[in-house]
């Protein structure tokens, strides 16, 4: 057997076979097919595919099937199945499912296996993470899209921190450092002022795509929604806050829908392991947590717009609209702003050119990746930052921890700090700052300097990862609601003179009545995730308590 044969799985996971009870399962509401080797269960570039399970020989997943560079990069056989994240949150199919031998498949329509996961919970969480863990395989793999383009172009530089964002496997040819990007763009008739240029599986060529463009790679609507629909609920923002808001608005009867700018989950969704989530004692990933709340909100109907960025906003009473910057407007009676805050952006000189290939804002599989086994630096004291050093330490010795203040009990959750003390890798400067990054043709190394002496030192690092402060997202608000000097928006009894109503405003409600803000971008907020969970759901609350108050007779459309 070969090194992509049953028991090896390279890119994807090691072998995942079904129970037999989940077989049976499966089996009542799935329809078995017999297959010849060949047989294409589904191709790159379909908008959607079905949950397919290998009951008699084996299966191949294949990138570039058909190409010169065609090459297998997971086998599987009896008792395993098909597919990855993307499949239950609507993205298109990157790779082809081929059988590579003669056999049997159990073949369950895609809309049956998302019932039938929110209806088993073993069932959900076995698939949920062998998903999981095929994604991350592939992001270090970079299996899946290609981009084409210099590292010294900002928007080559946007296009690799929003695959990032959106936890896509993407494989980058760099035009200044790898040959064959040349040579791909001759042999493809490309100019150069059509750069960057994305390869998608199956489908067009896309040239300098916008955010319009990158959205229909993802299954998104068009851009043409009828402005005239109005929904009850609109949820801007899917970290934590915003997807238990979109969860229990759907859940409760209302007609919700949530956009985010990039991937749901937010910057918790970037996290390695969140340790002190209840109900998980051996932890789970941010991307697991965001997963699972993306399916529960498609479980009870949440129109679900990704890589959908909020750009203006225009209140009036029982209807509010949201535009995106790809023009769709969104209206609704209700909003609820989750659009949660931004780590600030490392003002060393230069630091910006290298922004997404060097310098740093989340700290996952793909970035790991790409300065694996260099050594790195994270800036920042609080959770995230240890959570990225922690994670980035399985890869890269050492992890440089760069502290401003002069401790970290006083920003660090304590099962946090105790295990970066424990672990070798991790050296922690406490007052310390960065003051200069020296790069020619990537990032090698970094100098700190110490705040109460002044003295300098330089850290011969391949990467920076930067999570100091945050800047709340509420500028594309227009400086129609009220906030406080930081831009964080004010809420409830903070409002003072900025509410606009007769009646007291309700906790969680902005100086615009019917529009409610949750998480990170609140004033005053706990910046940890239950908490944000928490305010999300109670906000749903206060909607109908809202309606109840204003003599709102929509309550439901």
């Amino acid at each position: 057997m070969d090194d992509h044969g049953l028991s090896g799985n390279p890119a994807w996971t090691p072998v995942a076979l079904l129970a037999l009870e989940h077989l049976e399962r499966l089996g009542a509401v799935g329809s078995k097919h017999a297959t010849a080797a060949g047989d294409v269960l589904f191709a790159a570039g379909d908008a959607s595919y079905d949950f397919f399970v290998v009951l008699d020989g084996s299966a191949d997943i294949v990138e570039g099937l058909g190409e010169a560079t065609e090459r297998v990069v997971a086998s599987y056989g009896p008792g395993e199945f098909l597919g990855e994240i993307g499949m239950l949150t609507g993205e298109r199919a990157r790779l082809a499912g081929v059988m590579r031998s003669a056999g049997r498949v159990l073949r369950v329509p895609l809309r049956q296996i998302q019932v039938l996961m929110t209806q088993d919970s073993a069932l959900s969480d076995f698939v949920l993470r062998t998903f999981l863990e095929r994604r991350a395989n592939l992001l270090r793999k970079g299996a899946g899209l290609t981009l084409v383009g210099s590292r010294y172009d900002p928007r080559c530089r946007a296009l690799l921190q929003s695959f990032s964002r959106n936890r896509t496997a993407v494989n980058w040819l760099d035009l200044e450092e790898q040959p064959e990007a040349e040579a791909l763009l001759r042999e493809l008739r490309v100019p150069v002022t059509d750069l960057p240029i994305v390869l998608v599986p199956g489908r067009p060529m896309l040239r300098n795509p916008q955010p319009a463009d990158i959205a229909a790679e993802f299954g998104e609507p068009p851009a043409e929604v009828d402005d005239r629909d109005v929904c009850d609920l609109l949820v801007v923002g899917g970290g934590p806050g915003g997807l238990a808001a979109a969860v229990y608005g759907a859940s409760e009867g209302l007609q919700t829908a949530l956009l985010d700018a990039a991937a749901f989950g937010g910057q918790a969704g970037t996290s390695s392991r969140i340790e002190n989530y209840l109900g998980f004692p051996a932890g789970l990933s941010g991307a697991e947590l965001a997963t699972r709340g993306t399916v529960q909100a498609a479980k009870f109907g949440v129109r679900l717009h990704r890589n959908a960025r909020a750009v203006a906003f225009a209140g009036r009473t029982g209807r509010h609209q949201v535009t995106c910057d790809d023009g769709r407007v969104f209206s609704a009676r209700d909003v609820i702003i989750a659009t949660g805050a931004e780590y600030r952006r490392l003002t060393v000189p230069g630091a910006e050119a290298w922004e997404g290939n060097g310098v740093h804002y989340a700290a996952t599989v793909a970035e790991a990746q790409s300065c694996l086994g260099n050594p790195v630096a994270v800036i920042g004291g609080a959770n995230s930052a240890g959570q990225a050093a922690m994670f980035l330490s399985r890869t890269s010795d050492p992890v440089h921890l760069l502290v401003r203040g002069q401790d970290l009990e006083h920003s660090m959750s304590r099962y946090l700090l105790d295990a970066i003390v424990a672990n070798p890798k991790i050296q922690v400067w406490l007052r310390t700052e960065a003051c200069a990054l020296d790069a020619g043709s990537a990032v090698t190394a970094l100098d700190v300097v110490d705040r109460p002496t002044g003295r300098r030192s330089r850290l011969e690092v391949g990467a920076v990862f930067v999570f100091i402060g945050a800047t709340p997202c509420t500028g594309w608000l227009g400086g129609q609601l009220a906030t406080d000097r930081d831009g964080f928006l004010l809420t409830g009894h903070d409002l003072d003179h900025a509410w606009k109503a007769d009646r007291a405003p309700l906790s969680f409600e902005t100086s615009e009545p019917g529009v409610f803000c949750v998480g990170d971008a609140r004033s005053g907020s706990v910046k940890r995730v239950a908490t944000a969970v928490g305010e999300g759901s109670a906000a749903v609350r206060l909607v109908f308590e809202r309606r109840r108050l204003d003599g709102d007779r929509h309550l439901f459309l």
